[in-house]
Formats: structure tokens, sequence, C-alpha cells
């Protein structure tokens, strides 16, 4: 965005998400203010830039969103969606160097452009510069990628960082012994319970500032996985309560609420689950003298 003229000497623009302002008369003349000047306060175009501004921290912050939901359910997104909305600042921010998975099970790599016509240009594990243009590609949860640890040692060689938390993602792998005995009849895992916090409301706090829902005397997250929606909870205490508070058992159910076996989990929806249940348990108040 270019610089527009605002008041008697000055100019504004918008960079890095902040209205700046330089001089157009006197011995500044072109040189960028450290702040703005008083005068540029209340001025009508500042206050449009700051509108604006505020607007695309939203936009963006609505981009991230978006693009981490198709890849926390492995969505496939159509590679013409992506050609159209690539021009956009904020959507080729979130999108950048996201591992993406083509029609093929080599057609794997690091997504750095996409066309107008439709076409994708990736990096893959050999370093290669690849083009593609599959109908659809999926942007898969880390814990569904065998290469994930190559591909992480490549991100650092190459000195990616993406917008979206994926193969920086904590993952967890469903251990064979998870059903709980021969009959797999376990519905609970109870490895981050116990948490301790010194009320409901600081432990329904922590849920709400990682992203997490707070319903009723639960913290939940909802997941796609094979096909279907799962709801990962964790027991935080009745609402109201004010005195200390432990974590409980983590838990998931089927789209109409139906209690699943561990047996039943898939692979995403325990994951998920898990990296819910750790984060929270992070917060737990920490004895004197004992290990974090």
């Amino acid at each position: 965005m270019g610089w527009v003229p605002a008041g008697e000497g000055y100019e504004i623009a918008l960079l890095d998400g902040r209205v700046a302002a330089r001089a157009t008369a006197g011995r500044r003349t072109g040189r960028q203010l450290k702040t703005l000047p008083k005068a540029l306060k209340d001025h009508p175009e500042v206050d449009r830039l700051r509108r604006l501004a505020e607007w695309l921290g939203r936009h963006a912050t609505a981009c991230l969103a978006q693009v981490d939901a198709w890849m926390v359910s492995s969505l496939p997104v159509p590679t013409g969606l992506l050609a159209r909305v690539w021009a956009d600042e904020a959507w080729r921010a979130a999108l950048r160097d996201a591992v993406v998975v083509g029609d093929g099970p080599d057609d794997v790599g690091f997504l750095r452009d996409a066309s107008g016509a439709g076409e994708l240009r990736i990096v893959d594990l050999d370093g290669e510069t690849v083009r593609l243009s599959p109908e659809r590609v999926t942007l898969p949860h880390p814990v569904l990628l065998p290469d994930l640890a190559e591909l992480r040692e490549f991100a650092a060689e190459l000195g990616i960082t993406q917008g979206i938390e994926q193969i920086h993602r904590a993952t967890w792998h469903k251990p064979a012994d998870a059903a709980g005995g021969a009959d797999g009849a376990r519905t609970e895992v109870s490895e981050f319970a116990g948490g301790a916090f010194p009320s409901r409301f600081a432990l329904a706090a922590r849920a709400s500032s990682l992203g997490y829902r707070v319903s009723g005397g639960y913290a939940t997250c909802q997941v796609r996985d094979g096909g279907g929606t799962v709801e990962a909870s964790v027991w935080i205490g009745e609402p109201y309560w004010d005195e200390d508070v432990e974590t409980g058992g983590l838990s998931w159910r089927d789209r109409e609420g139906r209690s699943l076996r561990v047996a039943d989990v898939g692979p995403v929806a325990w994951s998920e689950g898990m990296r819910m249940a750790s984060a929270l348990y992070a917060g737990r108040v920490i004895e004197e003298g004992k290990a974090a």
C-alpha cells in the first residue's frame, strides 16, 4: 500500500500493521517519523487506516484458522481454491510451506506456490522443485505423515517456518496396550489426570486461552477423523466451583454423544485429545521442591 496525503505536510501509510507517517515539507521531507505527529492523531485518513489494519488482522487470523482446520481434519482441498486465494497475502502466509500430499504417495512436499492455472509448486524430500496439478490435495495431520521425522530435519536444513503448526505439532501415537486388556472396554485415559489448579476458573481460563471449548464441566475439542467427527473431552470440574480442582480423565465421544472405547479412537482424535490433555496438565500447580 502506498503513501497517501494526510493533513498539511504529511503522508501516511500502513506498514507492518501500524499507521506510519512521513514529512512532505521542511528538512525532514521524505523521512519516516518514529511516532505519529499529534496533528494526525484524529485525522480521518489515520482512522481509516487503523480500521483497515484491524480488519486485515482479523482476516489473517481467520485464514490461519481455516488452513489449520483443513490440516487437523486432513480434509481434501481443491487445487483451484488454493490457486484463487494464493494472491491474498494472508492466505499465502497461512499456506506457504505447509506439507501437502497430491494424487500419489510420492507427491509429498512443502507448498511454495500456486498458479492461477491450478498448478502447485512443491519442494519434495529430495530437495527438488516439483510441479503438480492434482484436482485436490490434502494437508495431512502430522500423526498421519510416515516421514515426519525426515520432514522436520529437512525443514530445519532449509530454514522453513510454517504458518500453521503442522510438522512441529506435538503428536501422540496410541500404544498397542491402550485399549485396556483383552476385552478392550477401556473408555478413558488418565495419563494427564490429577493436575492441580487453584480454582476451576483458572483451569477453564487456561483451556480457553489454548483455544479449547469449555462446556459444562469439560474442556473439549472436535476432530474429524476417519470420515467422522469425534469430540475429545477432559473433566475440569463443576462450573462455579471456587475451590481447588484437578484435571480429570480424557475420553472421546462420537457425533451422537456416545462414549467411544479407546480401541475405537482413530489416530488423529487420539493425538489431538492427548495434546489437549497434556497442554492443560502442563499448567498445573507444581509443589515447591518437585520437578516440573
